[in-house]
Parts: C-alpha cells; structure tokens; sequence
C-alpha cells in the first residue's frame, strides 16, 4: 500500500460498526483491522473473512474495482439523483402537522407566523449543515456512527434509541390517523350516515390491510432510492390539498354555518367531538371582526404553536441514508437538496396555514379539514382531499422505517453483512409492533407525545451541535471560534424547546385539555 493511501485509511475509523458503506469494499476487496496491517496479501483467512463481515448493508449498489485500493465514503457511487432524493427528503418532512398550521396562525398571526416558519427553516437547514460537516471530517454516513466517534458507546446508543423512538411514534400517529379517517371517508362516500359493523368500516382491519398491501411491499426495499417515485407522488397528493385549500378559500363565505344548524343528520366525523359552532345572521358587528385577518397574535395558545412549527422540518434521521445514496455526493451537492426540500416544505406550510386561515379565520381547527366538514361532511372535493392527505401520510410510513431498521442494524448487527432475511424480519417486526399499538393502544401516542417531546430536539438540534463540538478538532475550530461558538448556542435551543414541550405537554395532562399537536 502506497503511503499517502496509509495515511488516508488512518485517519477514518475502521470498519467495525459501520453501515451503508462507510468504509465497505466491492466484492472481492478487504478492509484493514488495524494499522500494521500492511497488505491484502499478508492477511490470513480469518482477518479477510472478519473484514468481508463489516461490508455495509448497501454494497450491491456500489461499483465493482479491481483493484485493492483504501475506500472512503466518498468514493462510492449511490444511483439516487438530485430530484428523487429532493422527494425522499421532502416526504420525510412533509406529515401530517401541516394539517394543523392553520390553526398554528390563527394563534400567532400572519407575521409572526411567517416569522417563526422562516426562522425554523434556516435552523433546520443549519442542523443538517452541521451533521454534513461532522460527517465529511470523520468519514461516516450514519448518525448512529457519528455519536459514536464523538461519545463513543454512549453516544451511538443515545442517537439509535432517538431515532428509533421518534419515527416509532411518527410511524404509529401516521397510521393512527389512517385507523380513526380512513373509515370516516369511505362511510361519506358511501352516503352512511351512522356507522355499521362492515368489515371495510373497521379502521382496524383498514390499518392491517395497508400495512400489509402497501406499507410492508415499500418498506422491503434495499435501497431508500427506490422510494423516490411513491415519495413523488405523495407530494403530489398533498400539493392537491393545497390546491383545494386555495380553491376553497374563494368558495366558503365568513361566517359560515355549520352543518349541524342546517339538519337534522350530522355524519359521525371525528369534527362532531368539537364544540359545535353556528353563525346566524343578527352576529353585526361580531361577525365583522370575527373576519378579519390579525398581523399579530397574542394569545394562551400561542406558546403551543412554537413546539409544532420547530418541528415542522423533522427530517434528520434520513438525511445521512439519503446522502449515502446520492449519485455523484457532495456535502455541497447534499446541502443543496436539503435547501431545495426545506424551500419547498416551506412555502407548501405557509400558503397551507395562510389560506386555511384566511378561510375560517379565528374558527379554524386544530386539523383543518375537520373544519371543512363541518360545513358540508358530503362534500366531494374534501373527501377526495381527505383521501389523497390519507394517501401521502401511508407513503411516508416506509420512508420513515428506514433510519429505525438503519438504527436497529447499527445497534444489534454492527458487523453483519447485508441479509435479505435479517432485513425483511426488521421490518415486519417494527410494522407488526407498531400495528398492535395503533389497535390495542391507542392511547400510546400520549406516551409517544412525550417522546417525541425528548427525541425531536435531541435529533434537531441537540445531537447534531455537540457531535460538531466534540467531532471537529480543535485545531481547525478552537472552543471560542464563531462555528464551535453558534453550535454551543443551537444545543442551548434544542433544550429550551425541549424543556417547552415537555412543560405544555405535562400541563395538557394535569388539566384535561388537549392544546399540544404534533408537528410532524
């Protein structure tokens, strides 16, 4: 081995531990166990074999050479493109918390709003600037991986249970609003207006017959990249939502009337568990000022809404996978489809919020479309809207299994090759788990609530700043330099948000109310 490929290989971690390739050979190609090993061909059966066990799960894709040559990551070669991983990225942030936007602005007002969303987006794409940074220094593409060369044990522990956690309670509030809607859009298409016992109105067997149909098929995939087409049109799907919020907004008049006030059968939606509101016409003045849009917004909900719009961006545990998979990679090149997808979710969030809002004003809703059947439940152009955001939110489900069973692999199988048998029974145990809490334990999500409380600003904000700290060495960026400095600065956030809504979370529980949504 050449010396200047010596001194390369030494200063990346080993193999041991790595995934998706972090130092993986093409078939036939050793890695090295310690630095005197010299050659491939001094090795001994036993070393290459233990060496060919740490090849990544994501080998297969990478090109063959043939010569033995010291691999970093960035010599491999992903087959994702620019665009499909900007649908990968952007079906990661896009949940189901754009639902409850609307109402984020009603509480907050147009300019603050706007604000705090721009604000949220710039911090995100600077989060995910600090784990590209991190990750180009030491060589690694796991986020796993990086809290272990920065803390060691502790840390890749820390990271997996995180990200597991998280998109564990992502996975399960996506299919729970599956279970409690899917039923309800069906019975209104069908004309019911009460509920029946048929099989194809149980949200239960609806949930299993998607995971099964839809969910698991996706979620079996080798490759995040190949999801790039399903994430493509879920986008689409929730771009026909917004399209229908527009429309909408020139169709509803204010005040409108509810249903209920306007007969004698109102449709069994989750909407109906709200208080009932009915406009009528002797509101004068009321009704005036109830109509008019508020710059500025004051209010006892207003703290609420800055836990929902700081986690509108949760993408970070797919960033490092999709970087991975990226054709020709670059932090550079990774950093602009982060910019691009953060960019789009943004204007989608806010033309979502401002139009819903502009619609019902100070009456929006805590889920928007509730709002709209409260006016008319039969309405066709919301139903199919309520059908294609039900749409989106199934093809997110296997976008968001992928860092979990990246997180298990780093945590239990860190030095196993890629096992199509061992992949498929991750997947199928995390769906069967997190079936069974969707219909046995429902009332899990408040336990998730506060995970999602924990693990999302440790995975934001948190993990990201200090693996900068501790990963970047002191000679490039002594502890008083401006970066180390800001990084210190956005861990400090990541625990205010945290201590937040940890607090409006525990004060929803002792009074009974239910102000907190999650915003993802």
């Amino acid at each position: 081995m050449e010396p200047a490929a010596q001194s390369e290989m030494n200063i990346i971690p080993n193999g041991k531990g790595h995934d998706l390739g972090e130092e993986a050979k093409g078939p036939g190609k050793t890695l090295p166990e310690d630095k005197d090993q010299k050659s491939p061909q001094n090795s001994s059966p036993h070393r290459l074999q233990t060496a060919e066990g740490n090849v990544a799960e994501s080998q297969d894709f990478l090109p063959d050479m043939d010569n033995m040559k010291t691999t970093n990551f960035t010599d491999f070669e992903g087959k994702t493109s620019f665009g499909m991983s900007v649908f990968n990225l952007g079906n990661a942030i896009m949940g189901s918390g754009i639902l409850g936007l609307a109402y984020a602005m009603a509480n907050t007002g147009i300019v603050l709003f706007l604000f705090l969303l721009t604000v949220v987006a710039a911090l995100s794409s600077y989060s995910i600037h600090l784990l590209l940074k991190s990750s180009g220094i030491v060589g690694i593409r796991a986020y796993e991986q990086l809290g272990f060369r920065a803390f060691g044990t502790p840390g890749k522990m820390a990271a997996g249970i995180a990200i597991t956690l998280q998109n564990i309670g992502a996975m399960s509030s996506y299919l729970y609003i599956v279970k409690y809607e899917f039923p309800l859009v069906i019975q209104a298409f069908l004309g019911v207006d009460t509920p029946t016992s048929e099989w194809y109105l149980n949200g239960n067997y609806l949930v299993v017959i998607l995971s099964v149909s839809v969910v698991l098929p996706l979620a079996l995939m080798k490759q995040l990249g190949y999801l790039g087409y399903t994430s493509g049109f879920s986008l689409s799907c929730m771009v026909f939502f917004l399209i229908a919020v527009i429309y909408k907004k020139f169709q509803v008049s204010c005040p409108f009337r509810d249903f209920s006030s306007n007969s004698t059968i109102i449709l069994n939606t989750s909407a109906s568990m709200e208080p009932a509101i009915s406009y009528h016409g002797d509101r004068g003045q009321g009704s005036a000022s109830l109509c008019s849009p508020r710059m500025f917004n004051l209010n006892t909900q207003t703290a609420y809404t800055i836990p929902i719009l700081a986690f509108a961006f949760v993408c970070h545990p797919e960033v490092l996978p999709i970087y991975t998979e990226l054709r020709n990679p670059s932090k550079r090149r990774m950093q602009h489809v982060a910019n691009i997808s953060i960019a789009i979710m943004y204007f989608m969030y806010f033309l979502a919020a401002l139009f819903g809002y502009l619609t019902f004003y100070d009456n929006v809703e805590a889920e928007l479309l509730h709002t709209y059947s409260r006016i008319d439940p039969y309405d066709t152009l919301i139903l199919c809207v309520r059908l294609a955001v039900l749409t989106a939110v199934t093809l997110t489900v296997p976008i968001v299994l992928f860092p979990v069973r990246r997180a298990v692999q780093q945590m239990l199988f860190p030095n196993k090759t890629f096992n199509w048998l061992r992949h498929i029974a991750i997947a199928i145990i995390l769906l069967v788990l997190i079936n069974m809490l969707v219909i046995f334990a429902p009332n899990i999500l408040g336990i998730f609530g506060i995970i999602g409380a924990t693990s999302a600003p440790c995975l934001i904000f948190i993990f990201p700043a200090i693996f900068y700290i501790r990963i970047v060495p002191r000679e490039d960026e002594p502890m008083r330099s401006t970066p180390k400095i800001l990084a210190i600065c956005f861990a400090a956030l990541g625990f205010i948000f945290m201590i937040m809504s940890l607090s409006f979370i525990i004060i929803d529980w002792t009074t009974g109310s239910k102000n907190t949504n999650g915003g993802h």
